[in-house]
């Protein structure tokens, strides 16, 4: 059976939308999972779509080489998650996100490994890690669960405006606070992660703010991007991806 509903069933103090193709949105969810630890707050994790989000772009000309098939695994495994939330409910989801980070976020470089995302076999992975039947890695070919994550899509851009991209949270929601981000390339420590979430509801919760913006920013600091060993390099970006990594560049 598949739900089409987009509201949570249950109240939570924070609804985090993820694409989990999106080395941010890791980021942010790992500062995200501390907050909670330390503060009890609740987490729904909904979902968002970059392929989605982008279906009316020119992959070709708008976004540097690969960005197309990192997007379209992106959605493919958020359909398996929906068909675990569907059955299993909605207190799975950080563990199902969890694994994707152990099976991905977290590994070593390797040739090949990005094209695995979104396959039967790397979904099955993920759904063993999450201790979650593998059976539901078959819904990554099922595209009627697009209707599910493209509501649920909706939902975050309705509360934030279009021009934004992941990860957007909502704080009490559905009437409370929601933002694009914070975009961050680096988890906070354990001492900074409360800090920095209060730091960030304060100004978002100012009437008249709308944006606080930099381009120069470092790469994420994420393993499977071989970030974590150099130093930090400060690199120009546009519109979530790196410029001068853009077709015509």
């Amino acid at each position: 059976m598949l739900c089409m509903t987009s509201m949570s069933e249950d109240n939570y103090d924070i609804e985090f939308f993820w694409d989990p193709i999106c080395p941010f949105a890791w980021v942010t969810s790992r500062w995200v999972e501390k907050v909670a630890l330390q503060t009890s707050y609740s987490v729904d994790w909904r979902f968002i779509s970059l392929r989605i989000l982008n279906k009316d772009k020119n992959y070709e000309t708008d976004f540097p080489s690969g960005y197309e098939q990192g997007h379209t695994a992106g959605l493919r495994f958020l359909r398996a998650a929906a068909a675990v939330r569907e059955e299993e409910g909605r207190n799975v989801m950080s563990a199902l996100y969890a694994a994707f980070g152990t099976h991905y976020w977290q590994l070593d470089q390797q040739p090949g490994l990005r094209k695995q995302l979104g396959t039967v076999e790397h979904t099955k992975k993920c759904l063993e890690t999450a201790a979650l039947p593998t059976g539901y890695a078959t819904a990554v070919d099922d595209p009627r669960w697009d209707a599910v994550i493209e509501n649920e899509t909706e939902l975050a851009l309705s509360r934030t405006g279009r021009d934004v991209g992941t990860p957007i949270i909502s704080f009490q929601p559905p009437t409370g606070l929601s933002f694009f981000g914070p975009v961050i390339s680096r988890v906070p420590s354990d001492e900074e992660a409360v800090p920095l979430w209060d730091a960030v509801i304060e100004l978002a919760s100012f009437p008249g703010f709308a944006e606080m913006k930099r381009s120069l920013r470092e790469a994420p600091q994420i393993n499977v991007l071989g970030t974590l060993e150099a130093p930090p390099v400060m690199e120009d970006w546009e519109a979530g991806s790196r410029k001068d990594h853009k077709p015509g560049r």
